[in-house]
């Protein structure tokens, strides 16, 4: 069939859990119109099957210089971040990063990260961060994250198909509690 608008409505509706309308499916398949032709040109069985997978877990001690080192950095004015009594918010993200060399880093300029499959697309940009908080952090805190990589998805953007990811790091302290839970995603 010819491009269309309401084709291109149709090829716009396959986006599984992230905006498919249930109703307008049927609706294009009364007209013969495959909802979300084209979609996942992108998306290969082998990327896909990359969901689910675990970097290794990255275990840190929060120290109290550390702390006042961050809260200098980024501003904080409450005393109890500039005397390192406890960590600001966001303090974790710096906690958690790669320390590389330069030749380490993506054409974007962070670190190459070894969770992620070799996607068709390489530019990125952010998407969306999501943090939870379930607990405070103090000097002498021994942190654990763990990251999994917990979705791959395709749509299509004005200058053509995106592809989208997702992932879920969770921190923990050494009792098991949950501190953290952070979902960021990115788009390709």
């Amino acid at each position: 069939l010819p491009e269309t608008p309401l084709r291109g409505f149709c090829r716009q509706l396959a986006q599984g859990a992230h905006g498919q309308d249930s109703q307008a499916l049927p609706a294009c398949a009364l007209l013969g119109i495959e909802a979300g032709a084209g979609m996942n040109e992108l998306l290969s069985e082998e990327l896909l099957s990359a969901i689910g997978r675990t970097a290794p877990p990255c275990r840190e001690l929060v120290t109290r210089r550390d702390i006042r080192k961050y809260a200098i950095a980024t501003g904080n004015r409450q005393r109890k971040y500039l005397d390192g009594d406890q960590a600001p918010p966001m303090f974790h993200v710096a906690l958690f990063w790669d320390v590389v060399e330069l030749d380490q880093l993506s054409p974007d300029g962070v670190s190459i990260d070894r969770l992620l499959p070799k996607f068709p697309l390489e530019k990125a940009m952010a998407g969306g961060l999501l943090i939870e908080y379930h607990r405070d952090i103090f000097p002498g805190d021994w942190l654990t994250a763990n990251r999994t990589l917990t979705d791959i998805y395709q749509k299509n953007g004005r200058s053509g198909p995106l592809i989208f990811y997702e992932v879920v790091m969770d921190v923990v302290n050494d009792d098991g509690d949950l501190v953290i839970r952070e979902k960021t995603t990115r788009i390709l």
